[in-house]
């Protein structure tokens, strides 16, 4: 006889994870349906308890996002427009936090994580493929803001494809090149995938050339070059080689570069002068911040720079300066302590995995999340609040992954694991062994 509640329970699960896919595939395309979405996985996530009973994976995150929760919450208090504040955090934070949590409750096993993979490569595809429409065609390109045609003549258009802005679609592509050169070095059996992030790969890096994003090629190529340092050390000279012949043969690409060093280029001195804006808030406003969102607002106050320039400034262009005006500073080390957490746990634990696939995908969270973190001392692109949700996924792939049975399983038996933010040594005693045991 078939159980219905458990069947109900099973069907309410599998919802969660279709809702899910259908949430990651949309959001390179910049579509207000997310919070739709999310609303209906949450609902399935409910119904699914009401079935089985209460069930709550807790991750090793939770702390650092519980204090940034607070402190994004708190700063609204100190917000000179606090309506807005209070609306932008729910909305967005809201968001950011619900989508997270719906994917480590909706993924049960290694092989969701591959699925959501491919699902995140075909939307990738599509992506690169309007991105070069654009370039061959002008599609939207013409007389763009960010062309500056004075500074590099030879620089006639950016692509951003289905992103707002070249240095958005930058940031998307980082951290879709992490999880491509992860999955390409890791897959050496899987030749199906390995062909896929190839490809994607290669894709990638035309696009990202195209965005002449100087901050987030710069990124990538210190993130790469760090692990090719750390694991494949034969590849260090083919890839300055590599990166030198780019450079060569577009010389737009390398005057662009170039400029990363020169307080003569417009974009280069405008940084500048709004880290120094924003470092005069962070000393007014410590503990609390200027609110959520409030930095458009409050930037006018502190314009060393601008002087009054009718440009509307929106962000500090530094991902954790901007965060600790608006949060605070602890608000900013919560922030920087999950990033830096997901980072570290990825490149100690990803080899605990079973299967090629699986140790690929969470190196590779660690290599986007690396260029991000990266790319965040010279611009906020999660500014976008579409990127950042991608970026909330990535993080959660990446917990769910660490905290899989397999993963926990294998760091018993080497007697070296973690569990929260504790690391327990070789030797343990056996009850801890056994307790860690009975949670699998």
């Amino acid at each position: 006889m078939i159980n219905v509640p458990n069947r109900r329970a099973e069907d309410s699960q599998r919802m969660m994870f279709y809702t899910l896919e259908v949430i990651v595939f949309l959001l390179p395309f910049q579509w207000d349906f997310t919070g739709i979405f999310l609303v209906i996985g949450w609902f399935f996530f409910f119904l699914r308890n009401y079935y089985a009973g209460w069930k709550w994976r807790k991750t090793i995150l939770d702390i650092p996002i519980l204090i940034f929760l607070l402190c994004s919450f708190l700063s609204i208090f100190n917000s000179p427009i606090k309506g807005f504040s209070f609306y932008n955090w729910y909305h967005l934070v809201g968001e950011y936090v619900l989508l997270y949590y719906l994917t480590v409750q909706a993924i049960t096993d290694e092989e969701q994580c591959k699925t959501l993979c491919k699902v995140i490569g075909i939307a990738a595809v599509i992506v690169f493929l309007y991105g070069f429409f654009q370039y061959f065609t002008g599609l939207n390109t013409l007389n763009q803001k960010w062309v500056d045609t004075s500074e590099f003549p030879g620089m006639k258009t950016r692509i951003y494809s289905t992103w707002e802005n070249p240095n958005l679609f930058a940031g998307y592509l980082d951290m879709l090149l992490g999880f491509f050169f992860a999955l390409f070095f890791t897959c050496k059996e899987e030749e199906k995938w390995r062909w896929f992030s190839a490809g994607g790969f290669i894709l990638a890096m035309l696009s990202l050339a195209l965005t002449y994003a100087r901050g987030a090629i710069l990124s990538i190529a210190v993130v790469l070059f760090l692990y090719i340092i750390w694991k494949k050390k034969k590849l260090v000279f083919p890839f300055i080689i590599l990166c030198g012949a780019v450079l060569f043969l577009d010389k737009t690409l390398l005057a662009r570069m170039l400029s990363v060093f020169s307080t003569g280029d417009s974009s280069t001195s405008l940084r500048l002068g709004l880290w120094d804006s924003t470092l005069s808030m962070i000393m007014d406003h410590p503990f609390l911040g200027i609110g959520w969102g409030a930095y458009f607002k409050v930037y006018p106050s502190y314009d060393y720079y601008m002087q009054g320039h009718f440009i509307k400034i929106v962000h500090a262009h530094n991902m954790y300066l901007n965060i600790a005006a608006e949060t605070g500073i602890i608000g900013a080390l919560a922030f920087s302590g999950l990033l830096f957490c997901s980072i570290y746990y990825a490149v100690k634990n990803y080899s605990y995995l079973n299967d090629e696939i699986s140790k690929g995908i969470v190196l590779g969270t660690a290599l986007a999340l690396g260029a991000i973190a990266i790319n965040g001392l010279t611009d906020y692109v999660l500014f976008n609040s579409d990127l950042s949700l991608f970026f909330w996924f990535i993080c959660a792939v990446n917990v769910s992954l660490l905290q899989s049975k397999s993963l926990l399983r294998n760091k018993i038996k080497n007697r070296n694991f973690f569990i929260g933010w504790t690391a327990l040594p070789k030797n343990e005693d056996k009850n801890k062994i056994q307790e860690e045991k009975a949670t699998l």
